[in-house]
């Protein structure tokens, strides 16, 4: 890290995009990085809180697996020991990253001896009720603690399932304000303990009891719940302890956190009161009316999370607890409290959503369909009616529940509640009609398809929204979107799309009548999406559109200006009609325009479709028209093309027109692992030829572009599983694509052929690096099969090594040893003594296993090797990277370890150079060490 790059700038960057950020560096350099600067006892606390703050948002992408998060919490686990008390935030948060690593990094489902010693630390901390012994300062450490235990808990369910007694003990000795967090801990731990039990058989009194009294070590092995919930329909699929239990004491516990529940907030009584309404549902021994006492105060409250417990806990008991009178009342109060004036919008619309998936006592449905609860009447939903002074979201979740009353309503309130609504919608639609804005031409859209969706078989209503809707068009083309989108989504949700083919006939026949003043260029794109749509369906005639496109073009000077969009629009209208069913009643008509397009528009594209279009309607028949032009496979158009001459058969256009996709590799590249190095024909002899060199090199070195090429060679080969039909490709075109930015533009690189009988071609790659970085090409190719298809296929991705960046230094050939090592040393010396913000050196060692240093250096290293002397035990090795970086090799035999001496003139490469050296004494059976 550089003066240049402060901590705060990289935790940001890393936040931002993890996977941008670990592409100049590994995820385990970087997790070394944090965790050393948590141990420096220079750092303030809040550099260490947003140090910590990258493990509690992603602590799987910096410990890939169990035994590094392990080892990691470990860390975190020193760093809490030694953080001073004062240090109170700080402490809280490395607590919560130690609790988030365990339980992300799967330590805590394994069992692991690290996950052990933070619970018992975490039940440690909490036994200090009311502050005794650590005072009032550690209180959040305990707070802490206690929701550290509650996630272990909730992500191991049965965790604590042995230890309620004391939960419970605990929970009884706390007064302060950290009640709260005891008493949630313990019905969680409760509630999982419970329903563990009712997954068993043959329950006994001694059993269940010796749950609520157990104080022995953590239930490592009771996870057989898993992280899913109970559904909703708690009554149906909820397990069940046998009937006839002692459930005495359970009762008295369940009443005594009942009576505690109003001192909770709101937020933790709301999830109080459903874990106990889980608790009782599993019990056959505790009656609902255990909450009878809370009714009235929960009836009366404010607080939205407390309503949604509230009806949680009436669809799972229903009448065993709520009366007619309550399930009223409370009906009641959800339509008054959804017109609150004080509340804002999202708590209106939840309540709206409350009213119309109200759980009654007695449902007359159960399908899981949408039905309005039959207590929801038009006389107790009057006050919700929907205004124009409503906000959108609002109005159209009235408007929606509104639309069920009416519906279900006796014919005389039907009739007055849906005229009301009719009314509302064509005021929206006047509101529109006066250049209502963006927002009021949507919402008074999505208005008009909740109320069609309803009444669309109302004959006279639906007419006369025909013809406002036509009236409008007339005036505001710019509405052609909205339209075409309304008639769509009516279309998708009706069975009979009766009413969007009348929409789109009438807005037809209003282009149609449309004086010419206003077919202007900027109103003919709308109208022109219009037709197009209209020229879809197959119930409309299509010859008067035909008609009106001949007549424009013809009486206008659109072909002489040749517009492209606009021709484009009115190929698009041809293209539907082409498909259209009673195209033989417009056959003349529309050859007649197609032909006036292909001779007259003055744009070369436009014509040469026009002239396809053409020659289809001319030589096919409608069935293998339609073949052609049908969507493809994928659900897109078919690529359209212009061509010479039509094929007979039009399964063999729509192959032609199509570039087809491969369902598995076809290809892939295989690395050839020699590179094409540099070449000169030079050579240095001398100390004088080697500093005259040097300094020829350094002024190249400073020109943008110099050497900064890397050619990595490939056999093009077929894939192992490849078809037949790709036994042999032709006019191959391999396109690159860089998962980063650390390197140019790869350009596509073009093969004659692959035959898989025969040698495979060699392809060379070439890569300009910005920064020499480990990388990714994402390959695709676009090749042609014996039968004249094209094809497009993903290949294999080839990863990038460091090391396949490596160059030699350019020195010419034949140049001295004395020559090579005074250019070694040279550039060492420019490194140690250059910019401590850029260049590094550092240190390794490693032991040598059963391969000789010798032979290792020689495998490895052969062509970057400078001075090679084996009698006195040293090498020196020289990488060249492109753009303009050095890593330079001192490697030295000591008695009991080789050292490896390193420096750069990027220390950013540092960790790169650490994992190369690790993976080639990994390879070699040896033990690597940094310094």
């Amino acid at each position: 890290m550089t003066i240049a790059e402060p901590w705060d700038q990289r935790i940001s960057a890393f936040l931002l995009s993890p996977s941008q950020f670990l592409a100049t560096t590994t995820s385990e350099s970087f997790l070394a990085e944090v965790l050393h600067e948590l141990r420096n006892d220079k750092a303030n606390d809040h550099l260490k809180i947003l140090l910590v703050s990258v493990l509690l948002e992603h602590p799987t992408i910096l410990c890939t697996s169990s035994s590094e998060g392990e080892e990691t919490a470990l860390e975190l686990l020193s760093v809490f020991s030694h953080t001073p008390q004062k240090s109170i935030i700080l402490k809280c948060s490395v607590m919560l990253a130690i609790t988030n690593v365990i339980i992300c990094t799967s330590c805590l489902a394994t069992h692991t001896k690290t996950a052990e010693d933070w619970l018992d630390l975490l039940f440690q901390t909490i036994q200090d009720t009311n502050d005794y012994r650590c005072g009032l300062s550690q209180q959040p450490l305990r707070a802490t603690a206690c929701d550290c235990l509650r996630e272990m808990e909730i992500c191991n369910p049965g965790l604590l399932s042995q230890k309620l007694e004391a939960l419970y003990l605990l929970k009884q000795q706390e007064t302060t304000v950290l009640h709260q967090s005891y008493c949630m801990l313990y019905t969680l731990g409760l509630k999982n303990a419970i329903k563990i039990l009712a997954k068993q058989k043959d329950i006994t009194d001694l059993e269940f009891k010796s749950i609520l009294g157990g104080n022995e070590g953590f239930a490592w092995k009771s996870n057989q719940l898993g992280l899913t919930a109970l559904p909703i329909n708690m009554m149906v699929q909820v397990p069940c302890l046998p009937p006839g239990l002692d459930c005495k004491e359970l009762k008295s516990i369940m009443s005594s956190l009942l009576e505690e529940s109003y001192l909770l907030t709101p937020i933790s009584q709301s999830a109080l009161l459903r874990e106990l309404v889980e608790v009782v549902a599993m019990v056959p021994g505790l009656s609902p009316t255990l909450f009878k006492s809370q009714l009235l105060r929960l009836f009366g409250t404010a607080e939205a999370s407390l309503m949604h417990a509230t009806l949680f806990m009436k669809d799972t008991f229903t009448d065993s607890l709520f009366t007619a009178e309550d399930e009223n009342f409370l009906l009641k109060r959800l339509v008054g409290t959804a017109q609150h004036p004080l509340l804002r919008i999202p708590e209106k619309l939840f309540y709206m959503e409350c009213i119309l998936h109200f759980p009654e006592n007695r449902p007359i449905s159960s399908s899981g369909e949408e039905s309005l609860p039959v207590l929801v009447t038009p006389r107790l939903a009057a006050s919700l009616h929907p205004t124009v002074f409503n906000d959108s979201a609002t109005m159209l979740c009235r408007l929606n529940l509104l639309c069920l009353v009416h519906l279900e309503a006796d014919e005389g309130e039907a009739d007055k509640g849906i005229d009301y609504l009719f009314d509302h919608i064509m005021a929206l639609l006047k509101i529109v009609d006066n250049e209502g804005t963006r927002e009021v031409v949507v919402t008074s859209f999505r208005a008009l398809f909740i109320f069609l969706m309803h009444f669309n078989g109302v004959e006279e209503l639906s007419e006369k929204l025909i013809e406002k809707l036509c009236d409008m068009y007339s005036r505001h083309s710019r509405l052609a979107p909205n339209l075409i989108g309304l008639a769509d989504r009516i279309q998708e949700h009706l069975d009979d799309p009766v009413w969007s083919v009348r929409l789109l006939r009438g807005l037809q026949k209003c282009i149609m009548e449309m004086p010419p003043l206003q077919l202007t260029i900027h109103n003919l794109g709308w109208h022109l999406k219009v037709l197009k749509r209209v020229a879809k369906e197959g119930q409309i005639t299509q010859k008067n559109t035909i008609y009106l496109l001949l007549n424009v073009l013809i009486n206008s000077n659109l072909c002489e200006r040749g517009n492209w969009q606009v021709g484009n629009a009115v190929l698009a209208v041809c293209r539907n009609l082409l498909e259209h069913p009673s195209i033989d009643q417009v056959f003349i008509e529309l050859a007649d325009l197609l032909q006036y397009i292909s001779v007259h528009y003055d744009d070369t594209d436009i014509k040469d479709h026009a002239r396809f279009y053409y020659t289809l309607l001319t030589n096919l028949s409608w069935e293998k028209l339609t073949g052609v032009l049908v969507k493809g496979l994928d659900g897109g158009r078919a690529k359209e093309r212009s061509h010479s001459a039509i094929m007979a058969e039009s399964e063999g256009i729509a192959s032609n027109l199509t570039v087809h996709k491969t369902n598995r590799h076809v290809l892939q590249l295989i690395k050839v692992h020699d590179k094409a190095l540099p070449e000169s024909s030079e050579s240095l002899q001398t100390t004088k030829e080697a500093e005259n060199w040097l300094e020829v090199y350094q002024s190249q070195f400073q020109t943008p572009g110099f050497a900064s090429e890397v050619t990595l060679r490939y056999n093009l080969t077929h894939a192992k599983e490849s078809d037949a039909l790709f036994d042999k490709v032709f006019t191959i075109c391999l396109h690159f694509e860089l998962k980063d930015s650390n390197y140019a533009k790869v350009n596509d690189i073009h093969v004659p052929c692959v035959f898989k009988d025969r040698k495979p071609p060699e392809v060379k790659v070439k890569l300009k690096p910005f920064q020499p970085y480990p990388t990714t090409l994402c390959i695709s190719a676009i090749f042609t099969t014996q039968d004249g298809r094209s094809w497009h296929s993903q290949l294999p991705d080839v990863s990038v090594s460091f090391s396949e960046i490596f160059l030699p230094l350019p020195l010419p050939p034949n140049t001295s040893c004395e020559s090579k090592e005074q250019v070694f040393d040279h550039i060492w010396e420019d490194v140690a003594s250059g910019n401590p913000d850029k260049s590094a050196i550092s240190l390794f060692c490693f032991k040598t296993g059963d391969e000789s240093l010798a032979t290792l250096i020689e495998t490895h290293f052969q062509g970057y090797l400078i001075t090679d002397q084996p009698i006195e035990r040293s090498w020196k090795v020289l990488f060249f990277l492109p753009p303009m970086c050095h890593v330079l090799l001192k490697i030295t035999q000591a008695e009991d370890a080789v050292q490896v001496s390193v420096a750069t003139d990027n220390w950013e490469l540092l960790p790169f150079v650490n994992s190369y050296l690790q993976n080639i004494n990994d390879h070699c059976g040896t033990t690597v060490t940094d310094g």
